[in-house]
């Protein structure tokens, strides 16, 4: 039988597309219910009053649609709370009249703005990958001459690949490791020094705003992080 757990498990799936990191981990999902009839509701919570609302009009739009997605979930309500523009980002994830699902506005410019998040994830990936492989020695005509399938297995590899693949740039075994995160052509040893340097600048940048919206959320709510969540598992 379907419960809170497969929710929060739904949810697992959901990314604050800043940081590249699930909203279950990063502590924003301060509560999850589903009702006897398959009623849903999802409240989030973010680390200041005025995070950036496109960021968080993402979030909610995502949570919505991957727990619309449990089995046995009839209806859903996603509530973002104590943000400035909480009424209207929560008026628009309701479905309209004779509607069953939002009809989420700006539809095209929030799949856009996904997608740089997606390419920037891509970037601090690859730095993540490329790292470990330049201490034991590679060289960059050595990363330039690479594929996915020659590059030792890890969970920084896997997640490469998954956000490749979210974008349709190539992220199979024969794939080069270093491509252009927009167009997915492989790059050569020329250009890698500008590319790794960039790689690297998005990967400090990324985890340096994770560590501080962490400590943000925290300090907001003392409860802040899976927490009592976790116990519904």
């Amino acid at each position: 039988m379907t419960g809170e757990a497969d929710l929060l498990a739904a949810l697992d799936a959901v990314r604050d597309p800043e940081l590249d990191e699930p909203v279950t981990e990063l502590g924003f999902v301060s509560s999850c219910t589903l009702s006897n009839t398959g009623d849903a509701e999802v409240r989030l919570r973010l680390p200041t009053f005025f995070c950036a609302p496109n960021f968080a009009f993402l979030m909610v739009a995502d949570a919505y649609d991957a727990v619309s997605k449990v089995p046995g979930v009839r209806q859903v309500e996603v509530v973002l709370e104590d943000h400035f523009a909480a009424d209207v980002i929560n008026a628009g994830s309701r479905p309209g009249p004779g509607s069953s699902s939002p009809s989420w506005p700006c539809q095209r410019e929030l799949d856009e703005l996904r997608a740089d998040f997606v390419r920037k994830a891509v970037l601090a990936g690859t730095d993540r990958v490329c790292r470990p492989l330049l201490a034991a020695g590679r060289t960059l005509e050595d990363l330039a001459g690479l594929t996915l399938g020659e590059v030792p297995p890890s969970a920084d590899l896997s997640r490469l690949r998954e956000r490749r693949a979210e974008l349709d740039l190539p992220s199979d075994d024969g794939a080069p490791l270093l491509v252009d995160a927009v167009t997915g052509a492989a790059l050569g040893v020329e250009s890698l020094p500008l590319h790794l340097q960039r790689t690297r600048l998005t990967r400090v940048n990324t985890e340096a705003n994770g560590s501080m919206c962490r400590g943000m959320l925290g300090h907001r709510y003392v409860d802040a992080g899976r927490g009592q969540l976790e116990e519904v598992r």
